[in-house]
C-alpha cells in the first residue's frame, strides 16, 4: 500500500502561481510513474502531467509550457508548478502512482482560479 499526501492547491487569481506537492509513503523510486491527474466539475478526470521513474515527462497540451512536473527524491515528492493559471485550470488535481503495476491515488486538492 503506498499512502499519498497532497499540498499546495487554493484560490489564485488568472495569470498567478501554485505549486502542488505529493509526499510519497514509499521511495519513488520503486515508481513506475508518478504524476498529476484533474477533473473538473461535469467531465472527465484527465491526465495533466506525468514523469517517470527513467525521468521522462509529458504533459496535457492545454499546460504545456505553463506547467512544470518535477522529482524531489530526498521528499520522496513530486511537485507541479503551475503558472499563468487560466479558469480553465479549475479542477480537483490528484496526484497517482504507478507502484508496480498497481495505481494509487491521492485525496485530491482544489485548484481555482477566478478573479
Amino acid at each position: 500500500q503506498v499512502q499519498l499526501v497532497e499540498s499546495g492547491g487554493g484560490l489564485v487569481q488568472p495569470g498567478g502561481s501554485l505549486r502542488l506537492s505529493c509526499a510519497a509513503s514509499t521511495s519513488i523510486f520503486s515508481f513506475n510513474e508518478m504524476g498529476w491527474y484533474r477533473q473538473a466539475p461535469g467531465k472527465q478526470r484527465e491526465l495533466v502531467a506525468a514523469i517517470r521513474r527513467i525521468g521522462s515527462s509529458i504533459y496535457a497540451d492545454s499546460v504545456q509550457g505553463r506547467f512544470t512536473i518535477s522529482r524531489d527524491n530526498f521528499k520522496n515528492a513530486v511537485d507541479l508548478q503551475m503558472n499563468s493559471l487560466e479558469p480553465e485550470d479549475t479542477a480537483v488535481y490528484y496526484c497517482h502512482v504507478d507502484y508496480r503495476g498497481t495505481i494509487f491515488w491521492g485525496q485530491g486538492t482544489q485548484v481555482t482560479v477566478s478573479t
